[in-house]
């Protein structure tokens, strides 16, 4: 499923330059949402949710304001991500597709794994690895944990529309549900 998963995506993003936009890169795409998502994330971990506006989609936006609000201060803290903090990231799924009126929209989910130094219990449920980084000796003893993130950017390729990817989807496991 894996080799199959990757021509596919592939596909999808000769299709993008085919028939979108013929100057689509998936390195430059990355570049891009990698920024995004350290902004995106410092900004959801201080609570500046009216930053957001021309970031993320107006649902998740509401979404997020409710959750937010809920979440314990470690949880939060971990929520951002330094973008040379940023040691993993990966496409996952694309998709191309029209709505009933005739926009044309592409969106892709992009995976991030980053390095936080949150005050979170050594057992977070569904973490990938807490780390312990030793500088010095022993008395100087950093804890980061390794989290992952989920976010979904979509564009609309309609002409006219305005050329911006906007993030349609945030998950943080575990810290944001």
């Amino acid at each position: 499923s894996l080799p199959f998963a990757w021509l596919r995506t592939r596909f999808y993003y000769l299709l993008i330059r085919l028939y979108f936009d013929q100057e689509f890169s998936i390195e430059e795409f990355t570049r891009g949402a990698k920024q995004a998502f350290s902004v995106v994330s410092k900004l959801l971990s201080q609570c500046k949710l009216d930053l957001l506006d021309q970031l993320v989609s107006a649902e998740v936006l509401q979404v997020l304001k409710e959750k937010i609000s809920l979440l314990p201060d470690n949880h939060r803290d971990a929520l951002a991500a330094d973008i040379d903090a940023i040691m993993y990231t990966t496409e996952g799924d694309v998709r191309i597709y029209y709505d009933d009126d005739g926009m044309k929209f592409v969106s892709i989910l992009m995976r991030f794994w980053y390095l936080n130094g949150a005050n979170l219990p050594d057992e977070v449920p569904g973490e990938t690895k807490v780390f312990q980084i030793v500088f010095g000796d022993e008395s100087t003893k950093e804890k980061r944990h390794l989290l992952t993130a989920n976010y979904e950017f979509q564009r609309e390729f309609t002409e006219g529309a305005k050329p911006d990817w906007t993030i349609t989807r945030i998950e943080h496991p575990r810290l944001l549900e």
